[in-house]
This record gives C-alpha cells, sequence and structure tokens, in this order.
C-alpha cells in the first residue's frame, strides 16, 4: 500500500495558473500544450562561446521554466548535453505566499501550484545525474506539501537533508510570531551514491584553531580536547593507567576511558599519547589534523552570519548593480548559493536553475568554474536584470557578492536562447497550426517534437538513427512519397510530415518504403506527444513503487 497526495485536478493539465479571470485553466492531458516541446533560437551571445557546439556553452533561455526543460530533455541536440547529466537543480519557485511583488504575483491555488511544480519536477529527475540532487527554496506557505510531492517524485528513501536558512536577523512586531528562516529541501537521484560524492565544506578559522601542537610533535597539530574519558561509560571501561610522572589515575566516578586498552598501548608505544606539559595530566590520544576527512559535514542550520540573508543580497550587492532599479523583495546572496554549490557540485559540472530570477544561481556557478543553464519567463526581467548581472560577472565588472572570496576577475561567456510561442493554436475548429508555423521554422520544431536531429540534407531535414525526417509545408502525395524515398540510403526509413495528405500517400508508401510512415500535422504530432507525456508520468510512478517495495522487502 502507498501513500500519495492527492489534489483536485491532479490528472488534468496545468494549461495556465491564471486567465483573464484570474482562475486557473485546466485540460486534459491530450491537449498540445501538455506535451508540446517548443523550439528554441540562439539569439546572441556575450564573451567567451564554443564555435562547435552552442548547445555545451553556458545557456540563458527566455521562456517558461516548463518549456524550457522540455527542451533540455527532449530536443536531441540539447538532451545529448544535459538528460542524465546536471549534477545540481537549485530552484527557488513561487512561494505561493500570496503576495503581489514587483516582479512578480506571488499566488496560486494549493492544487494549481502542486500541478504547476509535479509537471517542472519530473522533467528535472530526467535531467538529474545519477549522483546529482535537486535543491528546493521555499518558505512555510508550501514547504511541507513540497515534501509530500518530492517524496513522490523522487522516493521518500531520496530525501537528504532540510536546510533551515535564516534569511533575516531582524524581529518582525507586528505578526504572531516572526519568521526567521526558509527551508530548502535536499532530494537526490539516489541517495547513496549522492552521500559518496558530495562535498564537505571546507572548516573554518574556529575549527582550524582547535588543532594545535603544544609538544612540538613532528606530525604537525592535532585535536585539543578536555581529557581522554568519556560519559555513560562501563566499569570495563574504568581501568588503571600510569602516567610518566608515576601518578596512576582513574576515570572520574561516572565516566571511562573513551578508548580501549589495546588502543590505549598501540598508540602510546607510536607517542600518540599526550600527558600534559609535565606529564602528569589525563591522558589525550592525539587526532593529527594531516589525518582527519579534509572538511566538516554540512549542517542543516546555516544562520545569516555564516551565508548571508535577503536584505544582504538586496541592499548590498542588487542595488550597487542597479541603482536605478527597484531590487527584488527576496533575493537570496551569493553566499547561500556558493554553499549549496560547493556541497553539491564541482567545477566543470552542470548547475541549472529554471527560475532564474535577478540570475544569482548563473552568477555563483560562472565565478565557481560551474557549466550552468537558468531560464526566466519575464523578458524585461532577463532585460533588466538577469542578463545585465551575467554581463558584469563575464566582463569582470560584477565586485560585489562571494567575487573578492574566490578571486573572480572575469572570463567565460554564455549563450541567449528564446523559446518560441506555441506552434499550436486552439480554436473552436480545432488545434489548427500556428502562422508562424512555416518553412524552416516549421520544419525545425516538427523535428524537435519527434525527437530527430535537425539536419537539413536535400529532402531530409532530421535524422535519427536510420530514420530519416521529411517535412512538406502543405500537401503530400503519390509523387512526393516517391521522389522523397527515391533520396533515402541503403536501409533507411522515412517519416514523412505534411500539413495535408492526399488520398493515395500512405498506401504508396507502405508499398515503397516498409516501416516508413506518414503523419498529418498537426493531428499526428499531438497524439505522440500525449504518448510521451504519459510514459513519463507512469515511468515516474512505477519507479516510486518499485523503491517502496524493495524498501519494504528490507
Amino acid at each position: 500500500m502507498r501513500l500519495e497526495l492527492t489534489w483536485p485536478n491532479k490528472d488534468k493539465f496545468l494549461l495556465a495558473p491564471k486567465d483573464e479571470a484570474g482562475k486557473p485553466v485546466w485540460v486534459d492531458p491530450d491537449h498540445p500544450a501538455a506535451s508540446e516541446v517548443r523550439l528554441s533560437d540562439f539569439t546572441d551571445a556575450v564573451g567567451e562561446v564554443s564555435a562547435d557546439n552552442p548547445h555545451t556553452d553556458n545557456l540563458l533561455f527566455t521562456g517558461d521554466s516548463l518549456d524550457v526543460l522540455r527542451i533540455l530533455a527532449e530536443v536531441p541536440e540539447y538532451a545529448r548535453e544535459y538528460r542524465g547529466k546536471v549534477k545540481l537543480v537549485y530552484i527557488d519557485p513561487p512561494f505561493n505566499t500570496g503576495q503581489a511583488f514587483d516582479h512578480y504575483d506571488d499566488w496560486m491555488e494549493h492544487s494549481t501550484w502542486l500541478s504547476f511544480m509535479r509537471d517542472r519536477l519530473l522533467l528535472i529527475k530526467e535531467l538529474l545525474a545519477a549522483d546529482g540532487s535537486v535543491w528546493v527554496h521555499l518558505d512555510d506557505a508550501e514547504q511541507h506539501r513540497m515534501r509530500c510531492l518530492l517524496d513522490e517524485v523522487f522516493g521518500a528513501q531520496n530525501f537528504v537533508a532540510s536546510v533551515a536558512w535564516e534569511k533575516d536577523k531582524g524581529r518582525r512586531n507586528d505578526t504572531a510570531v516572526s519568521g526567521s528562516h526558509d527551508h530548502i529541501h535536499i532530494y537526490a537521484a539516489d541517495r547513496r551514491r549522492w552521500g559518496q560524492s558530495r562535498n564537505l565544506l571546507p572548516r573554518t578559522k574556529e575549527q582550524e584553531d582547535r588543532y594545535k601542537n603544544p609538544d612540538a610533535d613532528a606530525r604537525g597539530p592535532w585535536l585539543q580536547g578536555d581529557n581522554g574519558t568519556a560519559k555513560s561509560a562501563s566499569a570495563s571501561s574504568r581501568w588503571p593507567i600510569e602516567l610518566p610522572s608515576g601518578r596512576v589515575v582513574v576515570p572520574p566516578s561516572g565516566r571511562g576511558w573513551a578508548f580501549g586498552p589495546e588502543t590505549f598501548a598501540r598508540a602510546r608505544a607510536e607517542g600518540r599519547v599526550y600527558f600534559g606539559r609535565n606529564g602528569d595530566g589525563m591522558p589525550i590520544i592525539k587526532k593529527y589534523l594531516t589525518e582527519v576527512q579534509g572538511g566538516v559535514v554540512p549542517r542543516t542550520w546555516w544562520s545569516a552570519d555564516e551565508v548571508g540573508h535577503n536584505q544582504e543580497a538586496k541592499r548590498d550587492h542588487l542595488r550597487r548593480m542597479f541603482p536605478d532599479r527597484p531590487p527584488f523583495s527576496t533575493p537570496k546572496p551569493e553566499r547561500l548559493l556558493e554553499r549549496v554549490i560547493q556541497i553539491g557540485s564541482n567545477p566543470g559540472d552542470i548547475v541549472l536553475d529554471c527560475f532564474g530570477g535577478s540570475g544569482t544561481t548563473a552568477a555563483v556557478a560562472h565565478k565557481m568554474g560551474r557549466r550552468w543553464v537558468t531560464s526566466e519567463i519575464a523578458a524585461t526581467t532577463v532585460g533588466d536584470y538577469t542578463r545585465p548581472r551575467l554581463e558584469l560577472v563575464v566582463n569582470g565588472d560584477e565586485g560585489g557578492g562571494i567575487t573578492e572570496a574566490v578571486g573572480w576577475a572575469g572570463g567565460g561567456g554564455f549563450r541567449s536562447v528564446s523559446v518560441a510561442l506555441s506552434m499550436y493554436s486552439a480554436t473552436p475548429f480545432g488545434v489548427l497550426l500556428a502562422g508562424w508555423a512555416t518553412n524552416g521554422r516549421f520544419a525545425r520544431a516538427v523535428a524537435g517534437q519527434l525527437g530527430f536531429d535537425w539536419e537539413p540534407d536535400g529532402a531530409f531535414c532530421g535524422t535519427r538513427g536510420r530514420m530519416r525526417l521529411a517535412v512538406f509545408d502543405g500537401v503530400v502525395g503519390s509523387e512526393e512519397v516517391r521522389q522523397t524515398v527515391a533520396a533515402l540510403g541503403d536501409k533507411e526509413r522515412v517519416t514523412i510530415v505534411a500539413k495535408a495528405v492526399l488520398p493515395g500517400a500512405d498506401e504508396a508508401l507502405k508499398q515503397l518504403s516498409q516501416g516508413s510512415k506518414i503523419r498529418k500535422a498537426p493531428r499526428d504530432l499531438l497524439s505522440a506527444g500525449a504518448k510521451r507525456a504519459r510514459r513519463r508520468t507512469e515511468a515516474a510512478e512505477r519507479a516510486v513503487q518499485l523503491l517502496v517495495a524493495e524498501a519494504a522487502v528490507l
């Protein structure tokens, strides 16, 4: 038996969180928007970018997060670089607080918000590397429901931790209880593998100072402690030890030695026991700095002193970068993202944030030597904040945040990518192709929708193994079929897509090239997309059910 979070319209697709009347718009899963893979275009580049493969560059998308995630997961040119290869996803999605901010309206009904997030998390799961992780940043409004949703998508056994971040050091007096922290839920694609690959945090100066070398030991500083005793010890741990001074000691009442006789004898023979300056102190077995792991295990309480707070990001950073523009209401400090990225990734790894906002995640990832992909739905936000900020980072002209701490002086680059409008238009007469879907752009959109590599070559425009793609911006009949088949290579087959198919064309293709097929746009494109979306949901459900069953056996 499996627990499941349910909500109204869970089996529907959320077309829009709000229409003109402020109501969510729900449609059936076979609606074109529920599975459409939209066309994307590289618009321009900043700094140093690849001359060979633009898909491997740092990418700034302007478009809805759902469309961007679909592009990364399903368009072959992107999927080769990102599907199953993203090491870290950090998202700071709408908190659903009911507030209206300058840059977005943070309100959805609970079921609307859950569907909104579920569709995106399913795609994020496909993009994560086997040792990757997703970090979801929220306040109290929806974080408890998000935990249930993350359990459903990633499996409860892949929950890592919930971090409490002190976002505000002050105190509000106009509320019953003054909230001071946000939640960051961490889930792994595979908790065991992530635990083996995640990074430790550097020791603080205070932690380093606990290691000293009062006896000039050639092996270096060692951990200082009170003495070699421990609480709640058994009677067998209270045995006598003769000190170098000749005095015999036993632990105080209620305590015992923190080591056994054999361990103590071996350490004493190796010169690893400290008896105080005069050889008359309680023994301590030394733990050398050179022998301990190269950092400290992260804790779940992150104070503002350690990683910054909202006002630090708002007052000391964004306002200095953009003094003439209103800052975001709740920006995240770069020190916070530095810690997330430090724990969850390594230089060269891919970091993704599909709710880009002012670009904090991308900026920090860039300064820390990671590859990054970010997206923002509002073109005005991209133009006013995200892109200008990232340009400053690339040019070495952005001196705030972690710039000085990591020694960032500029370099690298990124490409801007725009997401096209829908290829489909819903009308009273059914779903039609949009007016822009003609010629080459129509063919490119079809290639992405059906999972073909875009490779224009004579009669063909795409390739998927031995299957070629031919797209007709109009009618296809028997003669067009014969010409297309004649252009095929040995053992090749073709998928023909046309806006209209004349009688006899399908039969002609069956006779000339078994295994080839004709699809009519938009009808057959919609059915293919619906099947793909259904397989994604069913696969996620099967994976979680399997993991639950395995956990029950264990």
